[in-house]
């Protein structure tokens, strides 16, 4: 094992420091490639995870504001839903914050939405208690209803 791959293996923010001060020093010829290669691309893992994560739980939510009321006995008029609406505004922002971050995962959020789909409405699911056969088999909102911070799903 070389003393890359023994840093990386056991101390891996000593790692990162090292490669940083190879890199301001210029000696990329030393640079530990293959595990930096991982890293960047796992970097942009993490990106699509975020994004998948953000959706599954905003559309949780939007199933569960417009399918769980449904079957409420209150009034749409009389209903406030501040916890439900806190999250979908704190999923939105997120969502709005990290595209702003990294404007490339843009082209990823059609994909994003549709395998985020499937864990949201197990999520919902399981949260309402209401059966599968309630809920759309495909994701009932667009994207830009997805971000759109004045749409609420009526049924």
């Amino acid at each position: 094992m070389n003393k890359f791959a023994e840093l990386y293996e056991h101390d891996f923010n000593a790692w990162i420091h090292n490669q940083i001060s190879l890199l301001k020093a210029g000696k990329t010829n030393e640079i530990d490639i293959e595990h930096l290669i991982e890293e960047l691309e796992d970097m942009g893992k993490s990106n699509l995870r975020e994004l998948e994560s953000r959706f599954i739980i905003l559309i949780a939510h939007l199933l569960k504001w417009q399918f769980q009321l449904a079957t409420l006995e209150t009034q749409w008029q009389d209903f406030e839903g501040k916890s439900w609406r806190k999250t979908i505004i704190e999923q939105r922002a997120q969502l709005l914050h990290l595209l702003r971050k990294v404007p490339s995962l843009k082209q990823e959020l059609q994909n994003a939405m549709i395998d985020a789909y499937p864990h949201a409405l197990d999520l919902a699911i399981d949260e309402t208690g209401l059966p599968e056969s309630t809920f759309p088999k495909t994701c009932p909102y667009t994207i830009e209803q997805l971000l759109d911070k004045y749409f609420y799903p009526r049924d």
